[in-house]
């Protein structure tokens, strides 16, 4: 089990990039949230390894209209109380 907090830098706003994280963390069966900061997005991804490795690529791609610059990633320890996946 791993788990992640993550902060997404560049153009990451107003291009359906938490829906899109949403969306492929549901796929991938991961709990945590996702949310728009003053820096750009941040997100907790918990769950297996190779499924946490797999949306942490998928963050590098984004959605059509986002230009990632950089993702400043941070291990946790497990966090009991993340259930599903939200949108914050």
């Amino acid at each position: 089990m791993k788990t992640v907090r993550i902060v997404i830098v560049g153009d990451v706003q107003g291009v359906n990039f938490r829906s899109f994280v949403k969306k492929n963390a549901d796929k991938l069966r991961l709990t945590g949230w996702v949310k728009n900061t003053n820096l750009g997005l941040e997100a907790m991804f918990q769950g297996e390894d190779k499924n946490v490795d797999m949306m942490l690529r998928l963050c590098w791609e984004g959605p059509l209209l986002s230009e990632v610059k950089d993702i400043k990633t941070f291990e946790k320890i497990y966090d009991a109380s993340l259930g599903s996946f939200q949108i914050k």
